[in-house]
């Protein structure tokens, strides 16, 4: 059992986490996400027509109005409370898909559950519960995981893989050892589909391909570009040695698109979903010609999210999804499964 100071821990650095995000520079000064290596050539005669441009699709067999995800964030404290129902009630009215934060909080301390409870705010969406795979060396299995489905009616989860971060994070879980077949396990005993993504550093082809043939069902790249974790966590570190360190890793990592194009290129059959670093429709316009099925935000609408602004989120959702439809209509392509098909992104 976890032991109350350590639950305490766990729930001082979710909040630091959210109050370093959103004030401070969290964003690699040398790496990008790779998208801005690629341009849509123009298309000045699309033959299609705008209004019905249709961006829809499908995840574990429920309709999307856009192929969006909320990247998971957050949860296991009041603030993050706040967040995920302001969060979940615009995708539910915007039809995107959502994921909470890791939900090591709320297996270790029940009462904290309230605050992943999305479900109730987003009855018809798909909901991704999430658990951090290097937990399954200090105690959790099967029945955790599970637990963390059940709590918040989820339809599928994420194991996220987070080694950097936990090396960096002072008070970090950094015995990722022999990590494989304790995912293979879950991914074969669960009751929903099991993923993986990465926290902002990519997934090599290498790394998708064991995990794919472990029984993995999707992977999130969550590829360098956006929110460097090693410069979130330098920031919390009272360690002088950690937060000088960090300079070093400023370039370290697999972009978005370069994790997306090795992986897609490797593995053409995977599920593949495209985080880090995306802040706009043509962003996640270019990730879906590379492989993404879908496409994932996280830290780009944390300050409406923060500020519990239902007005400023839900427009700043539509003006993703304007930019998507834009960008569709500007290369002719009048769907997601054209839009894959696309001849006209071309690397710069």
């Amino acid at each position: 059992m976890i032991d109350k100071e350590n639950r305490s821990i766990t729930e001082k650095r979710k909040t630091e986490h959210i109050d370093i995000c959103l004030t401070q520079e969290v964003e690699s000064n040398e790496m990008t996400t790779g998208l801005e290596a690629f341009r849509f050539q123009h298309n000045a005669l699309p033959e299609i027509d705008f209004s019905e441009i249709d961006l829809s699709t499908s995840l574990f067999n429920k309709q999307l109005k856009a192929p969006f995800l909320i990247s998971s964030m957050t949860g296991g404290t009041e603030t993050a409370a706040r967040i995920n129902e302001t969060l979940a009630k615009i995708a539910e009215k915007r039809g995107w898909a959502m994921g909470v934060g890791s939900m090591r909080t709320a297996i270790e301390k029940e009462q904290t559950a309230y605050s992943y409870d999305v479900r109730k705010h987003a009855p018809t969406i798909p909901v991704l519960a999430n658990i951090g795979a290097v937990q399954f060396n200090y105690g959790y299995g099967v029945e955790q995981c599970q637990r963390a489905v059940d709590l918040i009616e989820a339809d599928a989860l994420i194991l996220h893989l987070n080694s950097l971060q936990e090396v960096f994070q002072p008070e970090g879980d950094t015995n990722f050892k022999d990590l494989l077949p304790k995912i293979e396990k879950v991914a074969k005993s669960l009751s929903v589909p099991v993923g993986v993504k990465e926290v902002g550093m990519g997934i090599s082809s290498g790394a998708a391909r064991r995990l794919y043939e472990a029984g993995v069902s999707f992977i999130d790249v969550a590829g360098a570009g956006g929110t460097s974790w090693i410069r979130v966590e330098a920031y919390r570190s009272k360690d002088p040695l950690r937060a000088e360190a960090a300079a070093a890793f400023q370039d370290w990592g697999i972009s978005t698109a370069q994790s997306l194009i090795d992986i897609k290129k490797e593995l053409p059959e995977v599920s593949l979903y495209a985080s880090g670093g995306l802040k706009n429709g043509v962003d996640a316009a270019k990730a879906i010609k590379l492989g993404a099925d879908i496409a994932g935000f996280g830290r780009a609408l944390l300050p409406n999210a923060a500020a519990s602004d239902e007005e400023a989120l839900d427009r700043q959702f539509k003006r993703i999804e304007f930019e998507l439809r834009a960008a569709m209509f500007g290369i002719g392509a009048a769907s997601i499964e054209q839009l894959k098909r696309t001849d006209a992104l071309k690397r710069i």
